[in-house]
């Protein structure tokens, strides 16, 4: 009887002692059952193989690869696509893997068994603080027949490896298709940047940014030229008056001689005004009032003179002499004629001026406008420009690594162990199984032991009677004898026990 108390090693080793049977028994027979059933249960044998992954040939430097997802990523990727049913029911039906259950249990369930079936498990590898990616991993599978087991590892290994070949290559392909289709895009709308840019260039062909200080120059050399022709024409206008001035002297002389009259008086006129226009041209520019006014009457006094001799006489033989001019009167109208012709071209270059001095100072002037929307343009061209350059780059890089997976360099998996034909069953493991059985009989009997323990409620010493009648112990009668004498020494045993418990009642 034990009780919700503490027992010491002695009272323990006595319980050991009456239950002893209890735990021997399971423990001898619960292996041995263990042992019978694993024999029922059918052999499974497994074959293995070992796949290492091979990294690119071609270092990373010359040919970055295309396919950057992880490994881990890419094998859980894999084994979902071939542990669809798509790619086991084949196997299923060729192999035929369960041929009592094709045609009675549904094919999902059949699949279903196989994939349990199947394993792929990563090999870890440890290299310090130089841990690189997933170095393999292998693939087992597992059969009733070795051989069988053999062949469908040996087809699933391959569904692998094909399935990593075809996938990166598709993704380098994929890759470079996009970057092309991205690639045409770009160029297209760098084209569309390009005619932009032209167009503009051509309408402002001379108000582009960095032409400022050439306009600004040409501009000055219009200024200097324009300012050049106003002081010819100015000259001009001068030499004029003062050769109108020797004209009208030397026709008024060469009239004077012919028709013998005096014209003292309106000489000594003529040489007033055109002295006193002299000094005003010192003093004044041509446009003012006074030397517009002395101008206006030395051209009436000339008429005067002009007009004297014509109304004197009426003889055709003198009015055809005065049309043999001395050659001083030829002369100064030869330089007053030259004079016409450079006033009007230099006129006519002022003009021109003029109008090169308006253009170029609306160059100048719109030039801040023109320079802001020219960096817009440009800004937006180099833009696309880069964008083109980084699609080329990406697209020939591309193009590269997808020659390379097509080429069979780059990274891919390689068999290193092939699948080996198994020569014992992996399952069951009779040997273990048995061991299960001793450690589950052990823990049998040992329950056992102790369910009896508690249903028992016999007093054995005086710690029992202590502990579950709680009463003190008033005296207590010696054991007689000793239970190995036999059925006296148990009877009287027995007799002094009832006295003791009678003593305490």
């Amino acid at each position: 009887m034990i009780g919700d108390r503490e027992l010491s090693y002695e009272q323990y080793m006595a319980i050991l002692k009456r239950r002893v049977w209890w735990i021997v028994i399971p423990v001898m027979v619960t292996p041995l059952l263990a042992y019978l059933v694993s024999l029922l249960v059918p052999n499974r044998y497994t074959s293995v193989t070992l796949v290492l992954v091979e990294q690119q040939k071609v270092p990373d430097n010359f040919v970055k690869p295309v396919v950057t997802e992880e490994l881990n990523e890419r094998l859980a990727t894999m084994q979902e696509q071939i542990l669809s049913r798509t790619r086991l029911q084949p196997l299923i039906e060729r192999f035929g893997l369960f041929p009592g259950d094709i045609g009675k249990v549904p094919m999902e369930d059949l699949v279903d068994r196989m994939r349990k079936l199947i394993s792929v498990t990563a090999v870890s590898a440890d290299f310090g603080t130089h841990t690189g990616g997933l170095p393999g991993f292998y693939i087992s599978f597992s059969a009733r027949d070795p051989h069988l087991a053999q062949q469908v590892c040996s087809e699933i290994t391959s569904m692998f490896m094909q399935e990593n070949l075809r996938d990166r290559e598709q993704s380098a392909e994929g890759t470079t298709e996009f970057l092309t289709s991205q690639l045409d895009d770009a160029k297209r709308k760098l084209d569309e940047q390009d005619a932009k840019l032209a167009s503009f260039k051509e309408r402002y062909i001379n108000q582009l940014p960095g032409q400022e200080q050439t306009n600004l120059s040409v501009l000055a050399s219009l200024n200097a030229q324009l300012d050049t022709a106003n002081q010819a024409i100015a000259r001009a206008e001068q030499d004029e008056t003062f050769d109108q001035t020797q004209l009208a002297q030397q026709l008024t002389a060469w009239k004077a001689s012919r028709s013998g009259k005096d014209s003292d008086s309106q000489d000594k006129k003529l040489k007033d005004l055109q002295s006193q226009l002299s000094d005003l041209e010192a003093k004044y520019t041509p446009d003012h009032p006074d030397v517009i006014s002395t101008k206006n009457q030395i051209a009436e006094v000339q008429k005067e003179i002009e007009s004297a001799p014509a109304t004197a006489t009426t003889d055709p033989d003198k009015s055809k002499s005065t049309q043999l001019e001395p050659p001083e009167v030829r002369g100064l109208r030869a330089q007053l004629n030259q004079l016409a012709i450079l006033k009007k071209e230099k006129t006519k270059q002022q003009e021109e001026l003029q109008k090169q001095i308006g253009s170029y100072q609306s160059r100048v002037q719109t030039s801040p406008v023109v320079e802001e929307q020219y960096k817009s343009l440009t800004r937006d061209y180099q833009t696309a420009l880069n964008f083109y350059n980084d699609l080329l780059a990406k697209k020939t890089q591309s193009a590269m690594a997808t020659d390379l997976e097509r080429k069979q360099q780059g990274e891919q998996f390689r068999v290193m162990d092939p699948p080996n034909l198994p020569e014992k069953p992996a399952w069951p493991n009779r040997p273990l199984i048995a061991l299960g059985g001793l450690g589950g009989g052990f823990a049998l009997g040992v329950g056992l032991a102790f369910l009896m323990e508690v249903r028992d409620k016999t007093l054995r010493n005086e710690q029992d009677v202590t502990f579950y009648l709680q009463l003190p112990v008033l005296s207590q009668i010696p054991e007689v004898g000793r239970r190995g004498r036999g059925q006296k020494n148990d009877r009287v045993s027995a007799k002094a026990d009832k006295k003791m418990e009678r003593v305490t009642s």
